[in-house]
């Protein structure tokens, strides 16, 4: 990273953790919301049948919320270095659902590294978030090329996403965010891959990660 910006272990740890926080504390406060009405004695009948699907409805989503980090922020919990990419699907597709974004898992069944794996993970959350009206996500993945690509109406790449990727962003501008660019860039060049999030059509929002070889050959 020499030459861009290199944030220290302790602000990189930091901003992973609140990312984390970030991304559960919405339906975490549902089940508490939820859980109150049910417990209040002036709720009728019908409004703690509503409140119960609001927890269930809660629960299922930060579970599947911190079942994504924990592969993509974490450990995985495994002390093993190769991680079943098909359970990679099946975790990115309870993170997406199904109401805004449609996801195309086209990789291999194959376990792969842990660190690629979790960097294909970050390059689905770098395409999702540039289609904030949803579409479609393809996920594709052929030898040590990987590709994520996504397809809606207004598709963009944020210019702070894209400063973060690049690691050219000023460090005082940094967030629970942005770091998770900055993450896909550090996973990106331990794997010694380059990483690369262009436009490449007027509605498509491409992110690939490819061999430092073939980035200098090219």
């Amino acid at each position: 990273m020499t030459g861009h910006l290199r944030l220290s272990d302790l602000d990189l740890a930091a901003l992973l953790c609140s990312r984390v926080c970030h991304d559960v504390i919405s339906p975490v406060g549902a089940i508490a919301n939820g859980l109150e009405l049910m417990d209040d004695p002036e709720t009728d009948a019908e409004m703690k049948a509503t409140a119960f699907d609001m927890i269930k409805s809660s629960a299922k989503t930060a579970t599947a919320k911190l079942k994504f980090c924990r592969i993509a922020f974490g450990a995985a919990g495994s002390a093993g270095s190769l991680i079943d990419m098909t359970e990679a699907g099946e975790v990115a597709r309870g993170f997406v659902g199904e109401e805004k974004v449609k996801l195309e898992w086209l990789a291999p069944r194959e376990n792969r590294p842990k660190q690629e794996v979790k960097l294909l993970l970050n390059m689905l959350l770098l395409a999702i978030a540039g289609i904030p009206r949803g579409g479609v996500v393809t996920v594709a993945v052929e030898g040590r090329n990987f590709s994520v690509k996504a397809t809606g109406e207004r598709a963009k790449i944020n210019e702070g996403l894209a400063s973060a990727l690049a690691g050219t962003a000023d460090q005082a501008s940094f967030d629970a965010r942005l770091i998770q660019p900055y993450y896909a860039r550090v996973l990106a060049q331990a794997a010694g891959l380059n990483i690369a999030m262009v436009m490449e059509t007027a509605d498509t929002v491409a992110v690939t990660a490819v061999p430092l070889e073939e980035t200098a050959a090219a």
